[in-house]
């Protein structure tokens, strides 16, 4: 779930696409319509996905009218979705590049600002993104969207108070799909699961079902949500129907995976994430496809998912995107423990939300350095946000300090709130467990 809030911003960024799209279409006559059949970026007709059509509807607004922003804004929305759908992280670089080029033309115009609050976000540049975002909201201080923006700041730098009075004014001037995505978050986060599952359904209702892949995703975080309220059956067939609604989406794939390995299907398990893997190679994929082979005894088979973790560290393919959990990955594998620790302090003084602090607990951890990581935890246990590893991670650093009722406790919930969170260390969270009732 840490990564929900990036995500959420490439709704805001369809609707934009929309909405801007109509003002070209609006502006563009029926003849030049055929020019964006022309253009090298639009995929074939029998594959071609929303973000494709906007694409070319923008390529032409911008051949037709190139002083004009609103078709670079379009452009950079396009790509924003297209990202979206393919989990290229390459695309970013051409929104960039589009937004640039509305700068030149409008240097204040209100979408452009708000879109760049939205890729600074991409980009893990919080502390930046947040003045943008507030910016455009001073320009417009009715644009719902960029309010989203401010709230996803706010946020990734663990100021949640902010970001709830954010959400509820983002609902106030207009609840649709990307405000009650992320009023579902914050319920989330402040351990309000019935309530995360009640906005997310909302979030699912009122997506727009000409853009299937938003709706995918609102229907794979609420299958999330009802996995971490136990129900494990009802999170599965909203995968399945995130699946029908956008084949081979690779975050329904990979949660699919997730509701497999809940199921104690490995096989199962390795299918999924075989697929999503082959659509968006991710580490994220990598690393629990290694772990499920290192459960299974493939060891060799994990090695390699291994090597491809390390192989995107070390060339920076991920553009930093995926350090925090890096560092995690290697702090469960004990593994470069020392640049893990550096990871996490780098992130957690960049940011100070409770997923960041957790990373840095368990690294602390890791290391021995048992008072510091449960001052790290506790500051990840402030919301009461009911995650299992969180609460594992606590378990296991109370464990170490000898206070064990504290341990058992958060043990046992980690287990309560997800018996299978991890494929290996939920084993170890029991065998922690049983050690403590010796």
């Amino acid at each position: 779930m840490p990564k929900k809030l990036l995500t959420i911003a490439g709704i805001v960024l369809a609707v934009v696409a929309v909405v801007i799209g109509i003002r070209a279409v609006t502006k563009q006559p029926a003849s030049s319509q055929g020019s964006s059949q022309r253009q090298e970026e639009r995929a074939p007709v029998q594959r071609a996905t929303p973000a494709d059509r906007q694409i070319s509807v923008a390529q032409a607004a911008i051949s037709r009218w190139p002083q004009s922003p609103d078709g670079y804004n379009q452009l950079a929305a396009a790509y924003t979705q297209k990202a979206r759908e393919t989990g290229d992280f390459g695309y970013y670089a051409r929104v960039e590049a589009a937004l640039k080029r509305s700068f030149e033309v409008a240097p204040d115009n209100h979408d452009a600002t708000r879109m760049q609050a939205f890729l600074l976000l991409s980009y893990h540049r919080f502390d930046e993104a947040l003045p943008v975002a507030r910016r455009a909201v001073e320009q417009k201080p009715k644009d719902y969207e960029a309010y989203g923006a401010v709230v996803d700041a706010l946020v990734e730098l663990g100021r949640y108070d902010e970001a709830k009075k954010a959400v509820q004014t983002m609902l106030d001037v207009r609840p649709y799909t990307a405000s009650y995505a992320r009023a579902s978050y914050l319920r989330s986060l402040y351990g309000d699961t019935e309530g995360a599952i009640e906005a997310m359904r909302l979030a699912v209702q009122s997506a727009n079902p000409g853009d299937p892949e938003s709706v995918a995703w609102c229907r794979v975080h609420l299958g999330d949500e009802l996995m971490n309220a136990g129900k494990p059956t009802e999170a599965e067939r909203e995968y399945d129907h995130a699946l029908f609604l956008f084949p081979d989406y690779h975050l329904a794939l990979a949660a699919k995976a997730r509701g497999r390995v809940a199921a104690n299907d490995m096989d199962g398990a390795i299918n999924f994430y075989k697929r999503a893997q082959e659509r968006v190679p991710s580490p994220e994929t990598a690393m629990a496809l290694g772990d499920i082979y290192t459960r299974t005894g493939r060891t060799d088979e994990a090695k390699k998912q291994f090597e491809l973790v390390e192989f995107v560290e070390s060339t920076g393919a991920s553009g930093g995107t995926y350090s925090r959990q890096l560092a995690l990955f290697w702090a469960d594998h004990d593994m470069k423990l020392d640049d893990a620790l550096a990871i996490a302090r780098r992130e957690r003084a960049a940011r100070s939300d409770i997923y960041t602090s957790d990373v840095l607990a368990w690294c602390l951890y890791k290391k021995g350095q048992y008072a510091e990581a449960k001052t790290a935890i506790d500051e990840a246990l402030r919301l009461g946000t009911r995650d299992a590893a969180i609460n594992y991670h606590a378990g296991m650093i109370y464990r170490a300090l000898g206070e064990r009722r504290a341990a058992a406790k958060h043990l046992q919930l980690a287990l309560k709130i997800n018996p299978s969170f991890d494929v290996l260390q939920a084993d170890v969270a029991r065998q922690a467990l049983r050690s403590l009732a010796a």
